[in-house]
């Protein structure tokens, strides 16, 4: 049977991007930056993005591209004989499936906060009684199903009716409406009276606040974030490579991708900071700053009703189009290893994801005593993948494409460079054996060591 394509290049940029873009940028970016000093922060995230970002992605496209399989099977088809890189092909299907055994009860929750602005619940509520909406749908376990299960159904409806006329046709809509929104949020902040100062911490170096940070602290920080936002090591952006044309140089598809994703993560933050700044919000407040301290924002607002509807709006379109794409994976990694249909993937998957998802969901509040090593379920399931699977795979990923015993730094290049765009030189062969895996092997080790 042919493989499915994706019908244009806009097509394949935008549900790439939809992958990378997520929860990542506009959740963790903005209190990230905030709690780094904003300013250099966003720079040295930049620069961590270009080194270091842009050549894995080429190298999990480029796989995809080279084989036209998932994972398992790339791996089988390019590895040399006798070898078992695929074995790891079979861990990236497992992280994808436990990275959405969590990320849909977060995407569910962005759900259930746009109906509760569009319904009007946060109308007229007091600062204490908007702290208590976040805490009373966590230990209300049926509300977080319905929209965790939404989020699952959503999803998988998209992905059956194929690469075209499911994932392409809507991710496509969703991502061009999540920039308009990002754009029409952004005007609204700062033109807020007192956006200037939030502009001012966001944008501008604070000298002050990397000597009180610290500089190795703020370093460590924008690399992991840089790395982290694009998704890469479990292979979720390899199953787009395999459905991508040979037109164009996988180095500057990458450049786009990533253009796309770094262009939502600091929009985001030019939303949140100039609005933090107007309305008193500290901008360190942490994970609770678009749950607990931005609902406050909105409901002090002229038309807060309307902005933060939108604004959770934006938020959905970002957690879908994530959740959407990360579906594709193991929807075609079953099609390719076993043989069935996409109908019989779907269902099956839907329904395993599903149940699989109930754990973290019930972490808040029936299972609220189970912790694991110190963690509740969500943040036991966020540490393996984040802190292990998506390094240790990048790091797979880098030295199967760059080293002889591997699929080689030859194939890979000569793969990259197929096509018309920016091409990879014989001279990066080094930075690629030597330099970019101790970068990729700090990363790993500062995410073990205990902050504190």
């Amino acid at each position: 049977m042919e493989r499915e394509s994706f019908r244009s290049r806009l097509g394949f940029i935008l549900v790439s991007a939809g992958c990378a873009i997520g929860i990542g940028n506009v959740w963790k970016f903005p209190y990230v930056a905030g709690q780094n000093g904003g300013g250099l922060f966003v720079l040295i995230y930049l620069l961590f993005l270009a080194i270091m970002g842009i050549p894995i992605l080429t190298m999990e496209l480029a796989i995809g591209r080279g084989s036209g399989q998932s994972i398992v099977q790339a791996y089988k088809k390019l590895e040399p004989k006798g070898s078992k890189w695929h074995l790891h092909g079979w861990v990236c299907l497992g992280g994808c499936y436990l990275l959405m055994m969590y990320y849909t009860t977060v995407s569910g929750w962005m759900l259930d906060y746009a109906w509760k602005f569009a319904s009007g619940a946060f109308d007229g509520a007091a600062p204490a009684q908007a702290d208590a909406v976040f805490d009373n749908m966590l230990a209300n376990p049926w509300e977080m199903l319905l929209f965790m299960g939404a989020t699952v159904l959503i999803g998988f409806l998209v992905c059956f009716g194929g690469v075209k006329n499911g994932l392409e046709r809507v991710t496509k809509w969703m991502m061009l409406a999540l920039l308009a929104l990002i754009i029409v949020l952004a005007v609204n902040s700062v033109f807020l009276d007192g956006a200037a100062e939030g502009l001012r911490f966001y944008l501008l170096p604070d000298f002050e606040s990397v000597k009180e940070v610290g500089l190795l602290s703020i370093v460590s920080a924008a690399m992991s974030q840089a790395f982290f936002t694009l998704s890469l090591g479990v292979g979720s952006m390899e199953i787009f490579g395999s459905y991508m044309s040979r037109d164009n140089t996988l180095t500057g598809e990458a450049v786009r991708i990533t253009v796309l994703d770094t262009f939502v993560a600091v929009m985001s933050g030019l939303i949140i900071f100039p609005a933090c700044f107007s309305f008193g919000v500290a901008p360190a407040e942490g994970p609770s700053l678009i749950f607990v301290a931005l609902p406050k924002i909105f409901i002090h607002m002229p038309l807060g009703r309307l902005w933060g509807s939108l604004f959770f709006v934006f938020m959905s379109f970002a957690s879908l189009s994530t959740v959407t794409a990360v579906f594709e994976h193991p929807i075609s990694a079953c099609i390719d290893n076993f043989g069935w249909s996409r109908k019989k993937s779907t269902v099956l998957n839907c329904a395993f994801i599903f149940v699989m998802s109930l754990p973290c969901l019930l972490g808040f509040n029936v299972l609220s005593g189970v912790q694991l090593f110190g963690y509740n379920i969500l943040d036991m399931e966020d540490f393996v993948v984040s802190k292990l699977l998506l390094p240790v795979g990048a790091l797979v990923f880098l030295f199967f494409c760059s080293y002889k015993f591997g699929w080689g730094f030859n194939s890979y290049r000569r793969e990259v460079n197929t096509g018309k765009g920016v091409k990879i030189g014989k001279g990066l062969a080094v930075y690629f054996k030597y330099l970019l895996p101790v970068l990729i092997l700090f990363i790993l080790i500062s995410g073990l060591v205990p902050k504190g």
